[in-house]
């Protein structure tokens, strides 16, 4: 894994979410009251973009089908045995960076 940078900081204001892809992968990255987090970008439940839902608290709502998951720990809300990856995140400057898998892992 390593850091890449997925925004500038600017970019993305508290109470925000925005989608990141790299590849063939995306990535939804949210500000929770000024904590910039990082989750796996597609919803389980059917592959909906979590990167273009909505966020209330820490919780990442997916707009297909309302799923909801904690930004911090990855659990849906529907059901804690459902989990996404979270990915370490750092702000350097303005850049938010995230700690991603290797493109060719």
């Amino acid at each position: 894994m390593a850091f890449v940078k997925v925004a500038d900081i600017r970019d993305l204001p508290p109470g925000e979410v925005m989608e990141y892809e790299r590849g063939f992968e995306s990535y939804a990255i949210c500000n929770v009251e000024g904590e910039i987090r990082a989750v796996w970008g597609s919803c389980p439940h059917h592959g909906g973009p979590l990167g273009q839902g909505g966020l209330q608290g820490g919780m990442i709502t997916c707009p297909w089908h309302m799923w909801p998951f904690d930004s911090a720990t990855g659990e849906c809300g529907l059901n804690p045995a459902v989990k996404i990856p979270v990915y370490k995140v750092r702000v350097v400057g303005d850049a938010v960076e995230v700690d991603l898998p290797d493109e060719d892992a």
